[in-house]
């Protein structure tokens, strides 16, 4: 087994474990964040099988853009405060054995001898070719994610607009 096969499932486990960690989290912030994580894993799995490209599409899109949007409707919706600590004891520690896993596969990653791992050249692709074969092949699916993000946005949008009740001006006089 090579180190690259290692580094493979090292990460694959790592996107897998902070994944389940948004998924189980009751507080909204804390299940993006981890979900950030994952959007990391991702990309570092992206940059280890040859495509540096869509790496840095996955962090500037998914974990930028995205996840802004994302604190943005959490906090547009107005969750309430759980009580108790801001990050407690149980939660913490998951957090930081991911971040930990993160960082050590990523800076062995960095590290490595440019001599001994040649780039695999069968999953390289330009920008340009990349683009090309997205939109003539997967255009479809690009349009429907397009239009899920947009009926999510307005969801969000209605779920936290406020309920009004009748304001002071259109009250009804008794007679």
């Amino acid at each position: 087994m090579s180190i690259l096969t290692l580094l493979f499932y090292a990460i694959a486990l790592l996107i897998v474990a902070s994944t389940v960690m948004a998924v189980t989290r009751r507080n909204m912030v804390h299940a993006v964040l981890y979900l950030v994580l994952s959007f990391f894993g991702t990309a570092m799995l992206f940059y280890l099988l040859g495509a540096p490209f869509l790496a840095a599409l996955e962090i500037i899109i998914y974990a930028g853009a995205i996840m802004v949007l994302f604190l943005f409707l959490i906090m547009m919706i107005r969750l309430k405060k759980l009580p108790g600590m801001f990050f407690p004891v149980g939660q913490l520690l998951p957090a930081i054995f991911i971040s930990a896993g993160f960082l050590t596969v990523s800076s062995m990653m960095v590290g490595r001898n440019p001599a001994g791992w040649a780039p695999m050249t069968a999953a390289q692709a330009s920008p340009a070719a990349f683009g090309v074969y997205l939109f003539q092949t997967h255009w479809l699916a690009v349009e429907i994610a397009s239009m899920l993000l947009l009926v999510a946005l307005v969801g969000a949008y209605v779920l936290g607009r406020r309920v009004r009740g009748p304001s002071a001006d259109v009250r009804k006089e008794a007679p």
